[in-house]
């Protein structure tokens, strides 16, 4: 299976998550800065990784190139999520911004997959919840980086 795994990242570690990520599962780990459309449409999985910014925000190089997004034909792609983001500093903000990348590529028809439980977390709020599940996988690097590992893991494995 063709997996690619494109992310933004400022400080580099959602950088080194999608690395361990794409890794794992036989993918390619590409910058959303240097991601064409043909990086969204020709893998069998599509995984988009993003850290939550100040208040809730997208990561800069997302919100730069998230016409990548509205451009690309993602009908019926499985689409995969991850986020990191600070649960106790950011408790109303947490891994808010895979809510955004999940928004996108829903309304582009993509199904997405991956949705993880919050158990073991805790935040306030979240725009990356839906029917109180996360869309996608939630790293909290800064307070529980001991978690990540397994995380992932349990994870990949229901990705298929």
């Amino acid at each position: 299976m063709r997996t690619n795994v494109i992310y933004g990242s400022d400080a580099g570690g959602t950088k080194v998550v999608a690395s361990r990520i794409a890794s794992a599962v036989k993918g390619r780990a590409i910058d959303i800065r240097k991601a064409k459309i043909a990086d969204f449409e020709e893998c069998d999985l599509l995984i988009l990784g993003s850290p939550t910014y100040g208040l809730g925000d997208l990561q800069c190089d997302w919100e730069d190139h998230a016409d990548l997004i509205d451009s690309a034909q993602l009908d019926g792609k499985p689409v995969a999520l991850f986020g990191t983001g600070d649960q106790f500093t950011y408790p109303d903000t947490f891994v808010d911004a895979i809510g955004i990348l999940y928004d996108r590529v829903a309304a582009r028809g993509a199904k997405v997959v991956g949705f993880t439980d919050t158990d073991g977390y805790d935040f306030v709020a979240s725009a990356g919840l839906r029917d109180g599940r996360f869309v996608g996988l939630a790293l909290d690097e800064d307070n529980q980086s001991e978690l990540t590992e397994r995380r992932i893991s349990a994870w990949i494995k229901q990705l298929g």
